[in-house]
């Protein structure tokens, strides 16, 4: 077995396996247009030059990533290959000099042995905020946050624009003086 980076014409065999672990909730359903244009951020395993696992890694900025998509299929589990991908995307995280990295998971244990530790949703707005809101599961979540590294001291949210926000100092004096901003624009 072997990692490397995808390509495009490996996104049908991605969505493939994708998808046959969306229709029971463990993964989060990806169109085939959605795995096009965000291939660059997955890697796949390998064996016998047949893609049997997949996993992306999403980038928010240098302080958070998101290990997102993560599967095997399943007559190929339990030989490392997991391991394998979250060893790569560890490693690409690494090279985009990213100091946290979250995922969101129905298998802690694994993932847990991976180096990662149990962590507070509120403490990931960034992945929040674009990803979960939007989940029809949002309200009745079951999955597990995880993070590996130093939590995010900030996130970087689209309103308003291109400004940090300090997620130390987010509290109701800053809501308001979020106000008063808006008010003098």
């Amino acid at each position: 077995m072997r990692t490397r980076k995808a390509i495009l014409p490996d996104a049908q065999q991605i969505h493939d396996l994708i998808s046959a672990y969306s229709g029971d909730g463990t993964l989060l359903p990806r169109t085939l247009p959605e795995i096009c244009e965000n291939v660059r951020d997955f890697v796949v395993l390998e064996d016998d030059e047949r893609i049997i696992g997949c996993g992306a890694l999403h980038l928010y900025g240098t302080h958070l990533a998101e290990i997102r998509s993560i599967t095997v299929a399943p007559w190929a589990q339990g030989k490392g290959g997991g391991g394998r991908l979250v060893k790569a995307l560890l490693a690409e995280a690494k090279r985009h000099r990213v100091d946290c990295i979250c995922l969101f998971t129905r298998k802690p244990d694994f993932f847990a042995g991976q180096g990662f530790s149990v962590a507070q949703r509120e403490d990931l707005p960034d992945k929040i905020y674009k990803d979960c809101h939007a989940c029809p599961r949002f309200h009745c979540c079951d999955e597990v946050a995880m993070v590996r590294g130093d939590l995010p001291k900030f996130a970087i949210l689209p309103e308003p624009a291109n400004w940090l926000v300090k997620l130390e100092q987010w509290a109701p004096d800053v809501a308001g003086a979020l106000g008063e901003r808006s008010s003098s624009s």
